[in-house]
């Protein structure tokens, strides 16, 4: 497998606060990896410098195997999709135009082609008429993932995609990006539920305090030490019947 996602000695500020500070990081294709860490450690901020939309103070960000900085918007946008934790969409439209916004560059009876089949790969397929503003939200999370889906880009970048989601619409939205992985996409995936990072991620990179802690395999990067100085937390792993199952409780401090 070829790194299709690169960084390296990355930098980054904003409003004068550090969120990445010496970032390095490589995503193949083929590869879901998730990245994980407590609130306000940098997660949003390594998946904005992939897709082009945070600045770099040091360092360098690679799309298979060229400098971001030299590729137009057009070229960037062809090679990764970005999700962002945002969910709000300005016009009630429907999904299924929705959706097709993610292949600008087709005809418009292919990109709407396109779109349906995404909208079913997400279980949003009787949703394609519907307009957005009259959905829960969970339904325009579906939507906004198919548009995701639809573009065909290489490489996703998708931030906190199952927050706020009931738990069966969470393992269907992970089983979706790990399919992609597999046939033949890098997916980067932002994540604060630790079991389901472990079960579906081939690589969890750790961030805390805007540095990367760790990355490697889900039960090397998630040690009981790494979880008890990053998250606060007493845990160990169990064995389940469809994966690592995580027994955790709060850390005891001294006094």
């Amino acid at each position: 497998m070829t790194a299709f996602l690169t960084m390296w000695d990355a930098d980054a500020s904003l409003g004068g606060r550090i969120v990445l500070d010496g970032a390095d990081l490589q995503v193949k294709v083929g590869e879901l990896v998730a990245v994980v860490g407590p609130n306000g450690a940098g997660k949003s901020s390594l998946i904005r410098a992939f897709a082009g939309l945070l600045p770099l103070t040091r360092g360098a960000v690679r799309l298979g195997g060229d400098d971001i900085g030299t590729l137009s918007s057009r070229d960037r946008a062809a090679r990764v999709a970005y999700l962002p934790q945002e969910r709000q969409i300005a016009w009630n439209l429907p999904a299924i135009e929705i959706a097709a916004l993610g292949a600008p560059f087709l005809r418009a009876a292919d990109a709407q082609a396109r779109a349906r089949d995404a909208l079913k790969e997400v279980e949003a397929g009787h949703l394609a008429d519907r307009g957005v503003a009259e959905m829960s939200g969970g339904e325009r999370a579906r939507v906004l993932l198919a548009r995701v889906l639809t573009t065909g880009s290489r490489g996703l970048l998708v931030d906190e995609p199952i927050a706020g989601l009931d738990p069966e619409a969470q393992l269907m939205v992970l089983e979706r990006l790990q399919a992609r992985a597999r046939g033949g996409q890098a997916v980067l995936v932002s994540l604060h539920d630790l079991a389901l990072a472990a079960r579906f991620a081939d690589r969890i990179v750790v961030l805390d305090h805007a540095k990367l802690v760790t990355d490697d395999t889900p039960m090397k990067a998630l040690t009981p030490e790494v979880m008890s100085q990053v998250f606060g937390l007493s845990g160990r792993w169990i064995d389940g019947p469809v994966g690592p199952l995580l027994a955790a409780g709060r850390r005891q401090l001294p006094g």
